[in-house]
Formats: C-alpha cells, sequence, structure tokens
C-alpha cells in the first residue's frame, strides 16, 4: 500500500494502546480533510469493531470501497464488519470473502476466513436441503471438502499463522476427522504454547487417558493453568481432579475407622476369644500407629509431591465448593470415630460398635452418589 498519512500512523498507534476513540477523532478529522484516503478508512473501521460498532465499521468499508473496490484490505474489513455483532451474517460475508481471494490469491488470510464462511454456510445449506436431518458418515466430508480445501491452501501460505490452524482445527473437529484435529492442536501450540484451547483440548486427553489418577490429572491441569492462567475449562479440569483428590481421603479415614474395629474385636468371631475390655493404654497408643502411616503416606505425602497450584486450589475448593466441605466434614468424622473408638478405654463394646457404624454409614452412604457435585 501507498505511504501512510502521519495522522493515519498516529492514529495506528493510538488503537494499539485502545485508544479507540482518540484514533477515531482523528481519523474522522483526517477524513474531512481527505476523504480518498483509503487506509484511513480501514483504520475508521477497525476503530469502530474495536469498540463494538459494526454497522459504522461496515459504512467504513463501504466508502473505502468507492474508493478501491479491489482492495483486499477493504474486501476484509467489510467482511469482519458483516460477521460481528449480533446480526452477523456469513452468508453475506462469504461472497466478499471470494472476492478478497480473488484480488490476493498469495494471501493467507483471506483463505482462513473464507474456509470459516465456507465451513458454516455449507452446514447451513445441507441442513435446509435435508431438512435439518445430520449428514451420515459417508456425507460429511463432502459437506466440508470445500472448507478443509480452502483451510490447507491457507496453511501453505501461512504455516506459522495461528488464525489458520484454529480454522482448520475447527474443520477438522466439525468433519470428524480426530486424528486431524489432534495434530492441529499440537501445531497451535508450537506456536502459541499459551493458547487457550488448544492447550486445555491437549490438557483434557492428558488427564482423562487410561491409568491416570486424581493426583496426575490434578498436575497436569496446574502445569495448563500456570501458562493460561485465565482458561475457564483449565480451572474446570483442576476442580474436578481436586475433587476426586478429596473423595480418596474418606476412604483412608474409612479404613482407619475399620482398623479401630477391628483392632477392639468388636465382633465376635466363631472361634476366637475377643480381648478383655479395657484395653492398656499401651494397645491402643499403639493402634494410632497404622492410622498415622495411612495418613502419612495416603495423604500428606501425596500431597506435599503436588505442584504448588494444586496445593492452593485444594484450599480454594473447600472455601468455594460445598461438597468439597462435605467431603472434608465426613472424613473428619470417621476419623473422630476412630479416635473414640481406640483412645477411650471402653468397658463394653456397645456404644464403641454404635461409633464404628456412625463413622461408616453416612461416608459410605454418600460416596457412590457425589461424583457429579464437581462441576
Amino acid at each position: 500500500m501507498t505511504t501512510l498519512h502521519p495522522a493515519v500512523e498516529q492514529a495506528q498507534a493510538l488503537i494499539d494502546f485502545e485508544r479507540y476513540d482518540q484514533a477515531r477523532a482523528l481519523l474522522s478529522q483526517h477524513l474531512v480533510e481527505d476523504p480518498g484516503d483509503t487506509r484511513a478508512w480501514i483504520e475508521l473501521g477497525y476503530c469502530h469493531l474495536k469498540m463494538q460498532q459494526p454497522e459504522q465499521a461496515l459504512e467504513a468499508a463501504d466508502e473505502a470501497l468507492k474508493i478501491a473496490p479491489e482492495d483486499f484490505y477493504v474486501l476484509i474489513l467489510r467482511a469482519k464488519a458483516l460477521t460481528s455483532g449480533p446480526n452477523s451474517s456469513w452468508r453475506a460475508a462469504e461472497p466478499v470473502l471470494r472476492e478478497a481471494v480473488r484480488a490476493d490469491p498469495q494471501h493467507w488470510y483471506g483463505y482462513t476466513m473464507l474456509a470459516d464462511a465456507v465451513c458454516r454456510m455449507s452446514m447451513v445449506r445441507f441442513f435446509q436441503a435435508n431438512g435439518s436431518r445430520k449428514p451420515e458418515p459417508h456425507e460429511v466430508d463432502l459437506v466440508y471438502r470445500e472448507a478443509a480445501d480452502l483451510a490447507s491452501e491457507a496453511l501453505r501460505l501461512g504455516p506459522e499463522e495461528v488464525y489458520a490452524h484454529e480454522i482448520a482445527h475447527q474443520i477438522a473437529t466439525f468433519s470428524g476427522n480426530i486424528t486431524r484435529a489432534d495434530q492441529l492442536e499440537r501445531a497451535i501450540l508450537r506456536l502459541d504454547p499459551t493458547h487457550a484451547e488448544a492447550l486445555a483440548a491437549q490438557t483434557r486427553k492428558a488427564a482423562e487417558a487410561p491409568g491416570v489418577k486424581a493426583p496426575q490429572a490434578a498436575d497436569l491441569y496446574a502445569t495448563g493453568l500456570a501458562s493460561a492462567p485465565d482458561s475457564t475449562e483449565l480451572q474446570r479440569g483442576l476442580d474436578q481432579a481436586t475433587y476426586r483428590m478429596l473423595r480418596g481421603v474418606r476412604w483412608l479415614a474409612l479404613l482407619c475407622v475399620c482398623l479401630s474395629g477391628a483392632g477392639m474385636d468388636l465382633f465376635a468371631v466363631e472361634g476366637e476369644v475377643q480381648r478383655e475390655l479395657p484395653l492398656p493404654l499401651g494397645q491402643r497408643l499403639w493402634d494410632l500407629v497404622p492410622m498415622t502411616a495411612i495418613w502419612l503416606v495416603g495423604a500428606l505425602l501425596r500431597y506435599r509431591r503436588r505442584r504448588a497450584g494444586v496445593r492452593l486450589n485444594v484450599q480454594s475448593l473447600i472455601r468455594r465448593r460445598r461438597w468439597a466441605r462435605i467431603v472434608v466434614a465426613q472424613a473428619v468424622w470417621a476419623m473422630l470415630c476412630a479416635l473414640l473408638i481406640t483412645q477411650v478405654p471402653w468397658e463394653e463394646r456397645t456404644l464403641p460398635q454404635v461409633l464404628l457404624w456412625a463413622g461408616i454409614a453416612p461416608t459410605f452412604a454418600t460416596i457412590w452418589f457425589d461424583r457429579n457435585k464437581t462441576r
């Protein structure tokens, strides 16, 4: 394009600093003096787009088209204005984007936007022609073939462009090509390691792989969040994995309750003589040893090996989620029952038996029914 007017250059700098009102005022003043400056109309249109004013952006694009009807950048601006806002129309943008590709057949961006438009409109046309019937597996390739070809051309012309990979990934996902979509996600992360959507998708696949336990999944999500801290999907995954970790704590508490009952011989076994009550102080203190080992190995050491983000999220989840607090309260209650059973010098087994069932029943009754509380 031609050399920019100083007013347009200044407006570009203001746009970079998100000072859109000042840029718009400067461009409007310049266009009063020189209404034939195509680049000024383009920058004014992008100001309106940034300020969520697609109708004004479309007007700016139309004014630019009067001056340069075959300008690639003007056509792209018009397409963006048509696809922005509540009244967006990809149907109207598709012919504009085809014209943009004809205007500059070597620019990757035109092919990328056109691939997006064709992808959307191909499915719309299929539904209109088939009464809202979903395409059969053998029809999907035909529906998205043109869009896929356009996306491949965009990737050829812009192999380092994230947006081109995003649209290609979208088309691969819609067409059910899981292998291709996974390859594109990995390519996006090579170009932009902080890309929230690709990072969330790859992290989710790794966390949900067979054999991956809750602590490992939590570490994976915490690692992802370190790169994309604003990702709601990664935070949701971390919350789910953290809650699964907390659910596992209850099993440790239940095991301690069962060990406390076994240590007191609460239930008679045929052919065996129950221990005499009360148990000696030494025996009662010794009963604390396996409980301590269970919590040390099963909870504390595993918790300390987790990433700092996981440890912080445990505390955060307990503050934020009611069921997380319930899980912790159940574990505390079960441990309290276990300690009462083992440390009080009982002379009869009736009350310890009641405590045993009080520690087991409420926790075990809910342990199978709260998996969906991670949401």
